[in-house]
């Protein structure tokens, strides 16, 4: 097997510096320096040469790899190969020319591959436009009126998404889609105006309900008073449901009436044994020992547990006096807040979609440093004290976020 020939091989210098190539049985200028050797000028021009030859390698890995298109390639191809053969340059210009020529002729296969590929995405689409028709529809048909208002937006966003296929059947699917939501949204409208006008008429019925009640709740015929209660809780009942703010203000208002009627009635029936006064301190005293055993706890499972031994225990004792409750009420919400805190610390650590993010935020920052430290290396055996200077301190600066990245991921290994 013989060697190959050098780029050199190719051309030679005149006496006056003038520097020719030879491509195929043909010998032409590419051009001359003055003040330079032979050797000087023949390798100015091999160099470019080589630049040459480097681009060649490229479109070939690129084509090889498809990061182009076949028509993009093509193009490519064409101008690649005039500046080689029109190339100032010394070396074997008509073996790139081949190269190229070699290249051209896989875009055939490609073209076709990338037709192929379109039908296959065509017709994932279509299934995916028909997938999501036929959830559409079904959604329209249904009485999801929250859920579907959401699924509705998210459907419609990965449609948007999704890449257009041949005109009639887009415009098919998209007009079953389109009047599928339009059905839902005035469906979906109806529903409310009539839960709206019933929200009325609930009003005004409890409105009437809390007029009843209002004076009931100064009576001290405790018998006969707390049968006319019951009789109008039954009938708020009945009621149904006004607009959530006002709903919840009536309901304060009626629940303000009854409980001044039965706590009125309750201390009357209760001053003589002290049964409140009794029930208070046992619940002061087990809100004191739940305090006492969540401190310093940070087993979140253990705490849980702790927790709802304490509000069975808590739930069996009765009434407590008016003015002791709201203090108590607190201490308890703030015991219940404190172990939904560490749950939520708890998920939030233990969180594997952010502890990925962690590990590969330090992994980039790792290889990073890797690299900068191989040009570290390599500018400090050539020399080049600007360079190391400058990879020194690139160094230095991702190092630092290295360190708050694998600070941030220890949290996901306490």
């Amino acid at each position: 097997m013989s060697e190959p020939q050098a780029p050199s091989d190719f051309g030679r210098v005149d006496p006056d510096g003038t520097v020719y190539v030879t491509v195929g049985d043909t010998e032409r200028s590419v051009g001359q320096i003055p003040d330079s050797t032979p050797d000087e000028a023949m390798a100015f021009y091999v160099r470019r040469y080589e630049n040459l030859a480097a681009e060649v390698g490229l479109l070939e890995a690129r084509v090889a790899a498809q990061a182009m298109s076949p028509e993009e390639a093509r193009t490519a191809i064409a101008t690649a190969r005039t500046n080689v053969m029109e190339a100032n340059a010394v070396g074997d210009l008509q073996a790139l020319a081949a190269r190229l020529d070699a290249l051209s002729e896989v875009l055939p296969a490609q073209i076709e591959a990338r037709k192929a590929q379109r039908a296959e995405q065509n017709a994932a689409t279509v299934a995916a436009k028909e997938t999501m028709v036929a959830e559409a529809e079904t959604l329209a048909a249904g009485e999801d009126w929250r859920g579907g208002v959401d699924r509705f937006r998210v459907l419609l966003d990965e449609w948007k998404a999704l890449p257009r296929v041949d005109r009639a059947t887009d415009n098919e699917l998209w007009h079953r889609f389109s009047s599928a939501r339009t059905q839902y949204t005035r469906r979906r409208k109806a529903h409310f105006s009539d839960l709206n006008q019933r929200r009325d008429t609930a009003k005004a019925a409890k409105e009437a309900i809390i007029a009843e009640a209002e004076p009931l709740a100064e009576s001290t015929d405790w018998g006969a008073t707390s049968a006319a209660f019951r009789d109008l809780m039954q009938r708020w009942k009945a009621a149904g449901s006004a607009r959530r703010g006002e709903d919840d203000a009536l309901w304060t208002r009626f629940r303000g009436l009854q409980d001044r009627f039965f706590e009125a009635r309750t201390a009357a029936q209760s001053a003589v044994d002290g049964e409140q006064a009794e029930n208070l301190a046992a619940k002061q005293a087990l809100v004191d020992q739940v305090e006492r055993d969540l401190e310093g706890v940070t087993d979140v499972e253990a705490a849980k547990a702790t927790h709802r031994e304490f509000l069975a225990k808590y739930n069996e004792v009765g009434h407590v006096p008016r003015a002791a409750m709201r203090d108590l009420d607190g201490r308890v919400r703030a015991i219940g807040d404190k172990v939904s805190a560490m749950e939520a610390e708890e998920w939030k650590r233990t969180d594997p979609e952010a502890r990925k993010r962690a590990e590969d935020t330090v992994a980039m920052f790792e290889a990073q440093i890797a690299k900068l430290q191989a040009d570290l290396a390599a500018a400090e055996s050539k020399g080049d004290a600007r360079k190391a200077k400058d990879a020194a301190r690139s160094i230095e600066t991702y190092q630092s976020w290295l360190d708050q990245a694998r600070a941030t991921l220890a949290d996901f290994t306490r």
